[in-house]
């Protein structure tokens, strides 16, 4: 009888069909082929520190891990999350040992560099400067918003891709063969391409799922329908706080300011389907209603709000329609960014300027001193003069030039605004004119 405690596990299947070589790894062939990156500084005669930029179940370890045995190098494997500066100087000190001792070098492996603080970078920087030890990251995250910079130039950054559908039907011929004799139908293998997302570890988890499943139900055919009963459902690539988020509210934002609806719905629906808080979404798109078709259609900005407080009244999932009504109205409204361009210039020269006095005849005068000094003296009521509008008045400080910061595109409502504004400034080109006279 074997001993629960004592035996040995059986390796997950994703364990079991780990590459042995280079020539083994599936994907990544654009830093992997022949005369690539990666395959060209591999094949040199040194080993320089590089981080590995990339998805889940791409092969960051794996690469690490050969890399590492190309070059017969110690391997220390450490995960930033629990990594402190005490692990990382004792890596060092063993690095240095290892040197001494048998005239080898280190490869200090971190997963998710992007998890070290400050001075955990700060504490590695100087071993990895010496070459002490040779550092590879891997991370999910962009390494120039979480990497300092000095540790950045003394490592190379390798962007690593998703599995296409071409590479995961690779490794499930890789698999096949440790799958007993279960048939698959192609559909089946596409379904838990589909699952997997472009992650090769999810893929091969996936399938061992599935083959442990059809076993305990004595199933020898494996079909479509068995893949998405036996499988839980699985979101897709997307990180609430990551570059994932990022990218994806940048996509959704240029496809509104490009004016396509359906792949600003596109991306609206990634996001929702990946968890995002859907009360983002609804202020993204009341910014974007503001800054992207300001006064061109005023009426986007009240169409936004209505829908955000629709989702409020409804939550998901009806008030996600509500939203992507929204959405597609700000995306095919004509689009002007002026009043976002004239107020980011008008906050500029404030926050450069002195602080420069109200005019006198602007400020209010409630009280007979202020009367006395001048307060209010000489303003003009814009409703007492033609067309109520005072023609020539100066609302600027006395001592400051006017600035014309608010330039109306020839679109939407903001042309004839546009027409409006040439009007009255010719009005006030000619009260001047006559004051001057």
């Amino acid at each position: 009888m074997t001993d629960l405690f004592s035996s040995t596990p059986r390796a997950p299947l994703a364990e079991q069909l780990r590459p042995e070589s280079l020539e083994e790894v599936v994907g990544q062939s654009h830093l992997l082929g022949a005369g690539k990156p990666l395959r060209l500084a591999l094949d040199s005669n040194r080993l320089h520190s590089f981080i590995l930029w990339g998805p889940p179940g791409v092969g960051k370890t794996t690469i690490a891990r050969l890399a590492a045995k190309a070059f017969d190098h110690e391997f220390i494997a450490e995960s930033a999350v629990a990594a402190g500066v005490k692990e990382l100087r004792q890596a060092a000190a063993h690095a240095q040992q290892v040197l001494d001792h048998h005239g080898r070098s280190t490869v200090l492996f971190l997963d998710e560099i992007h998890r070290l603080n400050k001075s955990q970078q700060d504490a590695l920087l100087p071993h990895v400067e010496v070459g002490r030890l040779t550092l590879i990251g891997a991370t999910t995250e962009n390494p120039s918003f979480e990497v300092n910079s000095a540790l950045l130039s003394r490592a190379q950054v390798y962007v690593l891709k998703p599995l296409s559908d071409r590479e995961l039907w690779e490794l499930f011929a890789r698999a096949r063969p440790r799958l007993g004799e279960l048939a698959f139908e192609d559909s089946a293998v596409d379904a838990i391409i589909e699952f997997a997302d472009g992650d090769g570890r999810k893929f091969l988890n996936l399938l061992e799922q599935l083959v442990n499943a059809a076993t305990a139900a004595r199933i020898k055919h494996i079909d479509s329908d068995f893949v998405g009963t036996a499988s839980a459902n699985t979101t897709r690539r997307f990180d609430k706080g990551g570059e994932a988020f990022y990218d994806q509210i940048s996509a959704l934002i240029k496809s509104a300011r490009g004016s396509d609806p359906d792949a600003a719905l596109y991306w609206m629906a990634r996001m929702i389907d990946g968890g995002v808080d859907v009360r983002y979404l609804a202020r993204r798109i009341i910014i974007l209603a503001s800054e992207e078709v300001g006064n061109a259609d005023p009426r986007a900005l009240e169409v936004a709000v209505n829908a955000a407080q629709a989702y409020e009244r409804l939550g998901s999932p009806e008030g996600e329609l509500a939203l992507a009504q929204a959405l597609v109205y700000v995306a095919v409204a004509p689009k002007s960014n002026a009043v976002s361009a004239a107020w980011h210039q008008a906050l500029t020269f404030v926050r450069a300027d002195r602080t420069r006095a109200v005019p006198l005849h602007l400020r209010n005068a409630p009280t007979q001193l202020m009367k006395d000094l001048g307060y209010k003296k000489d303003y003009r009521y814009a409703h007492d003069e033609p067309d109520a509008y005072a023609a020539g008045e100066k609302y600027f400080p006395e001592d400051m030039p006017e600035q014309r910061w608010y330039q109306p595109v020839p679109r939407g409502l903001e042309s004839r605004i546009g027409e409006k504004l040439v009007r009255l400034r010719e009005l006030d080109e000619q009260a001047r004119d006559l004051e001057k006279s």
